[in-house]
């Protein structure tokens, strides 16, 4: 009886020992399993993170290059020459002949914003022009630093817009250097080219001009001043072709290097866009202003 009586309590122990065993393999197979599913989610973030990584490097490398290709246009040798004459755009070397220059007097006023993005969209160059008076306030200093922001040249055009001939010396050098100082305060550079109110300069303007480092430049046709043509049709029509026949300009204007000036006003900026297409239709390119050649 003893000896079934011990072969039961060994076998009892047995079966414990075998249910024991059993029970920590499935807390050990439990246990791998918590912490197979615990380290799941680090091996997602971190694919995760690798992948933004690589977006991020991406997108700061296509940042990096847009604004090497600015660089390499801003370090590029001179392509263009103005002729201070005929206000005319020559080329240097083997530079392309068949272009023309877009020029926009009497800004930021109501309408630059607009024309500089319809340049942008086009892929197209011009220098703004710009005026003080235009920029004492916040809103128009904004405006000029986009302008600027987005590749444009920044022009001088005088202070207040005077007739230059009419007023003393003195105050010829205040409406040109203030304005100067006035575009770098908001720019942060000064500007390289310098037109004139209704194109009329003096010795003493030319002078002041020479002295700030800037080319001095006129225009060779421009039409949107002209009551007859401030009407955005007429405008393209007479732009594109170079002829005014409303003002007894019955033959063309337009040819290689032509520099055509515009204004800050609604009728041009609604022509803008099929000028620029019209140009390019007739075989000339719009010309980068930031490749004519410059005084600094």
């Amino acid at each position: 009886m003893l000896r079934k009586s011990g072969f039961i309590v060994v076998f009892i122990l047995l079966v414990g020992a075998m249910a024991a065993c059993s029970s920590n393999d499935n807390e050990e197979s439990s246990a791998e399993q918590s912490e197979e599913e615990t380290e799941a989610p680090e091996e997602n973030t971190e694919n995760q993170e690798n992948k933004d990584s690589v977006e991020n490097e991406t997108n700061e490398q296509e940042t990096e290059e847009e604004g090497n290709e600015e660089e390499n246009t801003e370090d590029q040798e001179p392509a263009y020459y103005i002729d201070e004459e005929t206000a005319a755009i020559h080329p240097i070397d083997d530079a392309d002949e068949n272009v023309v220059l877009l020029t926009i007097d009497d800004a930021p006023d109501e309408y630059a914003l607009e024309m500089a993005e319809t340049l942008q969209e086009k892929d197209a160059k011009a220098i703004f022009f710009v005026n003080g008076h235009f920029i004492e306030d916040e809103e128009g200093q904004e405006a000029l630093k986009t302008i600027h922001e987005m590749g444009f040249p920044i022009g001088n055009h005088t202070y207040s817009h005077p007739v230059i001939p009419e007023i003393p010396e003195d105050e010829q050098t205040e409406e040109i250097v203030s304005l100067n100082d006035k575009i770098e305060e908001i720019i942060g550079e000064r500007p390289q080219f310098f037109r004139a109110p209704h194109g009329a300069n003096s010795d003493h303007s030319r002078e002041v001009v020479k002295e700030e480092g800037m080319v001095l430049m006129n225009w060779t046709y421009g039409f949107d001043y002209f009551e007859e043509y401030q009407d955005a049709d007429k405008l393209k029509e007479a732009l594109i072709s170079g002829e005014a026949p409303e003002i007894d300009i019955n033959y063309s204007l337009l040819q290689p290097g032509a520099n055509l000036l515009m204004h800050d006003r609604e009728w041009t900026n609604e022509a803008l866009g099929d000028v620029i297409d019209g140009l390019r239709d007739q075989g000339y390119e719009i010309a980068d202003p930031n490749l004519i050649e410059t005084l600094e």
